[in-house]
């Protein structure tokens, strides 16, 4: 991976642009390893806790927690 670096190093800021970031932080959350559910509607429902709790933290951290709970509670 070093060597296809070095000899493409855009690649890595084209990558840190595109939606493989938030895919990447969801999996490191998870421990890089499989869903604990099975059956579709289960891993679904898992996935979308995993995506609600990632833009959670993100808003949290670009707005701030008090802006936040004042734009839920409008």
């Amino acid at each position: 991976m070093k060597a296809r670096l070095d000899a493409a190093p855009e690649t890595i800021v084209i990558r840190k642009q595109t939606v493989e970031h938030p895919f990447g932080t969801i999996k490191m959350w998870m421990g890089a390893s499989h869903f604990l559910m099975k059956r579709k509607k289960n891993v679904s429902t898992e996935m979308s806790l995993h995506v609600l709790a990632y833009n959670l933290k993100r808003i949290m951290s670009i707005v701030g927690i008090p802006t936040l709970l004042a734009a839920m509670q409008e």
